[in-house]
């Protein structure tokens, strides 16, 4: 069984964390996580399922990425080309899965990054499209709350967060929201008014 990043180095056997047979590159150090293997180490594991919310405050991972994390691959047991799934760390990679049998590629470093944030367990869930949907959401949304901090300061920003999330938990809290937009509206009506005024 060929490695199926640099497809001439034999496969080894090898066993990752908590006794899961797999099969090893000793050259770019990946890892072959055959379907029948995991699967059977996946039935003794009690890890439930993890959502990208709660993931999010653990995505700060001391990760370096393989130089080959961005190759194609290949399934070294049936030759199907391996689908991608983006795990959105500091330093974000791709998991690879076998569409066709279901065996598991991790590049260098990629299961311990997965083990420190519990997915090591559910790595099927990452390649559903729900998963991908709000792993994207979340990360507009933290890109939204930076440029809020960046803009505003981290005093003034908590404040409007918080604001924010007060709002959404309130039954008339779109009456708030409507306040808050007349407020900033006003202004500018004002100047418009003003400007189509006569003058003398």
């Amino acid at each position: 069984m060929l490695c199926p990043k640099d497809r001439k180095t034999e496969l080894v056997d090898e066993v990752l964390s908590q006794d899961l047979p797999v099969h090893g590159c000793p050259d770019c150090k990946g890892t072959w996580i055959p379907s029948e293997n995991y699967s059977s180490w996946q039935f003794r594991q009690q890890t439930r399922p993890i959502s990208p919310e709660t993931l999010s405050p653990r995505l700060d991972v001391d990760f370096v990425q393989s130089p080959y994390d961005m190759k194609a691959a290949l399934c070294p047991e049936c030759r199907h080309y391996l689908a991608r799934a983006r795990v959105g760390v500091k330093t974000p990679f791709y998991v690879e899965r076998c569409p066709n049998c279901g065996g598991i590629w991790c590049d260098r470093g990629e299961w311990g990054v997965l083990e420190q944030l519990g997915l090591h367990a559910t790595i099927e869930q990452l390649f559903s499209s729900e998963w991908q949907t709000r792993v994207r959401e979340n990360e507009l949304f933290e890109k939204e709350q930076q440029a809020t901090i960046d803009k505003l300061g981290p005093e003034l920003a908590a404040q409007i967060f918080a604001l924010a999330e007060a709002l959404e938990g309130h039954p008339y809290g779109d009456f708030g929201v409507a306040y808050l937009m007349r407020r900033f509206d006003k202004p500018q009506a004002d100047a418009l008014t003003q400007r189509d005024r006569p003058q003398g």
